[in-house]
């Protein structure tokens, strides 16, 4: 009986691992190059947690720049500043959204071309989601 159902549980199992049963998903992604003469270009994207659990994201790279940091463009006392996040926390069937003036990606010192720009996230060591998108000057 056990053998029986063996293939019948591997299906399963390698259903529940399909691309539709991602962790993490992203929509609206527009990537911005930088400006001639400088560094820093931008993400802006929409995050998903397809999930029932909080995720944290601890790190997002790219081959494209040396460096990508998460950042939050917040009001106080009147002046407009940027502060660096180190982590960003996703709440279970929540979407996170990274756009003009709020939270945003910063692409930091390009590496090569940059016609498309591949992101990837992370949670510890943990890669959730990479995404291909052409970017726009």
């Amino acid at each position: 009986m056990m053998r029986a159902l063996l293939p019948a549980l591997l299906a399963v199992a390698v259903a529940a691992c399909s691309v539709d049963s991602a962790p993490l998903l992203a929509s609206d992604v527009a990537i911005v190059k930088p400006l001639p003469g400088t560094q820093i270009g931008a993400a802006y994207l929409a995050l998903t947690n397809a999930t029932g659990q909080q995720i944290t994201i601890t790190k997002i790279a790219s081959p494209q720049f040396a460096a990508v940091a998460m950042h939050e463009s917040i009001l106080e006392h009147g002046v407009s500043r940027m502060v660096a996040l180190q982590e960003l926390d996703i709440a279970a069937q929540q979407t996170v959204v990274f756009e003009r003036g709020g939270r945003h990606l910063m692409l930091m010192r390009p590496v090569g071309a940059l016609d498309n720009v591949t992101l990837q996230f992370f949670a510890d060591e943990a890669l959730l989601l990479t995404i291909d998108a052409a970017s726009a000057d």
